[in-house]
């Protein structure tokens, strides 16, 4: 394993944890923004419909998805710049 690699191990985990922290934020304020002013539910909620957990999973799961991609790729973008090597 090259060595830039192991260096942004800590790096990714911290910025992992970011994102999952900014991503929940953006998923609150879609959620509301579609009309929805309870919190999302689970998918053991019983006065729920299928329709709104299917929809707030799949939403919740893009929105992740999308958000840790683009902190992801923030992060290997600057190490570059600090290193001058990709850490991927």
């Amino acid at each position: 394993m090259k060595a830039s690699k192991v260096a942004y191990k800590p790096v990714g985990l911290a910025v992992g944890a970011l994102s999952g922290v900014l991503a929940g934020g953006v998923f609150k304020q879609v959620w509301k923004t579609l009309g929805h002013d309870e919190d999302a539910p689970d998918a053991t909620d019983e006065d729920r419909t299928w329709q709104e957990v299917l929809l707030a999973a799949t939403l919740q799961g893009a929105i992740f998805a999308g958000v840790k991609a683009a902190v992801d790729r923030a992060g290997a973008a600057g190490t570059r710049r600090l290193t001058g090597t990709w850490p991927g």
